[in-house]
């Protein structure tokens, strides 16, 4: 399989590259998850600049109509500058939610907006009972009069505080409908807070939340598969920026082990470490090749094919986030937990990621199931 890159993807690549090592380094990551909004409004400017905010919508909407594979290219080289502003959730999520479940004039309105990122939209839909299983929303929507009531709760909504508006997802008959609920919306409340990872994310709180009829996205009640391969180009995105982690990790900390000095010489030179070092590499490509092939399957129109393809690589690369981190860590010795460091800054995102769009264990299990069944259709078949 030919895994080479064309040069219109790699120059995109290096312009990125160019830009967070130029405009977001180390310190200013530092200096933004310090401050009182947790994202820098002119990087984010910057990014749509560059065009990374456009990437997936439609050129007869103002984008540059790329695919999965320039999203990770993307995510891949923004990654290790831990961005806390909302690429993955509005420029990606949110993006691609819209361009394929809005319709007409409202997709072309707001893929416009959020293609030149003047305006930022986040996918409200996860609920604290629902452990990752998508399928679970217990928020509802009920009509009343002109408009819709909604009510209900939505749990660790990343960067909710930053969005202009949110697509909430609420139960509505015998489907699950998504609305636009602007922030400042009566009855709306959002409880935010920093993560491990240095991000923001927020608790909403929808008490009697009316909202126009207009403001429904998309068809009432088909929401639902939507807002899962919406999720699923988000996960293979995911991918990418561990991947991108994991490599400044492991070189990183390759640098530490050849300046480290011990018993008269750098503590690269011994056989025990250097094994280690082969480990972390090894997961590394590992998860780097699981990421090409989710890339390559998160818009499969076979719902079953593209969940295990998706499933087989979250847990690829939650294993190796955690084998890669932990290693890292301890290879650094004491320093490597320091907040000067940004090993452990690295180390702590590679954790949420794990634990994001459902953890190792959920996606294992997934996996397990879907490979039976596909084994007792072949046998019945």
């Amino acid at each position: 399989m030919d895994f080479n890159f064309s040069e219109e993807q790699l120059q995109l690549q290096d312009a990125i590259t160019r830009f967070v090592q130029g405009d977001y380094d180390f310190e200013h990551h530092r200096k933004v998850v310090a401050s009182a909004d947790g994202w820098d409004r002119k990087a984010w400017q910057g990014l749509a600049d560059l065009g990374v905010l456009a990437m997936i919508v439609p050129e007869d909407q103002g984008g540059l109509g790329y695919g999965p594979i320039e999203t990770q290219l993307a995510l891949q080289a923004t990654g290790p500058a831990l961005l806390a502003e909302p690429l993955l959730t509005s420029g990606v999520i949110a993006t691609a939610l819209v361009r394929d479940f809005a319709q007409e004039p409202v997709r072309s309105e707001l893929l416009g907006e959020l293609a030149t990122g003047g305006r930022i939209l986040v996918l409200a839909h996860q609920e604290a009972k629902a452990r990752g299983d998508v399928a679970v929303v217990d928020t509802t929507a009920k009509a009343d009069g002109d408009g819709v009531v909604l009510n209900g709760a939505k749990a660790v909504i990343y960067h909710a505080a930053a969005a202009d508006e949110l697509l909430v997802s609420a139960r509505e008959g015998d489907g699950v409908s998504l609305f636009r609920v602007a922030k400042d919306t009566a009855g709306l409340t959002l409880r935010s807070y920093a993560t491990i990872d240095g991000q923001r994310a927020a608790e909403v709180l929808l008490s009697n939340v009316k909202v126009p009829a207009s403001a429904r996205l998309g068809a009432a009640g088909q929401a639902l598969p939507a807002i899962e391969r919406a999720l699923d180009i988000g996960l293979a995105a995911v991918t990418a920026e561990a991947v991108g982690i994991m490599e400044a990790t492991v070189n990183a900390t390759g640098e530490y082990l050849k300046t480290r000095q011990q018993f008269g010489q750098p503590i690269g030179r011994f056989q025990a470490l250097q094994h280690r070092m082969a480990d972390m590499l090894l997961h590394l490509e590992q998860a780097r090749s699981m990421s090409y092939l989710a890339a390559m399957d998160c818009q499969n129109p076979d719902d079953d094919a593209r969940r295990k393809t998706l499933s087989a690589a979250k847990v690829t690369i939650g294993q190796a986030c955690r084998f890669i981190a932990q290693q890292s860590v301890q290879l650094h010795g004491g320093m490597g937990m320091t907040d000067e460091l940004n090993v452990s800054h690295w180390f702590k995102r590679l954790l949420a990621i794990e634990l994001s769009f459902g953890d190792t264990d959920l996606h294992l299990e997934r996996f397990a199931k879907l490979s039976q069944r596909a084994a007792l259709e072949a046998a019945a078949a």
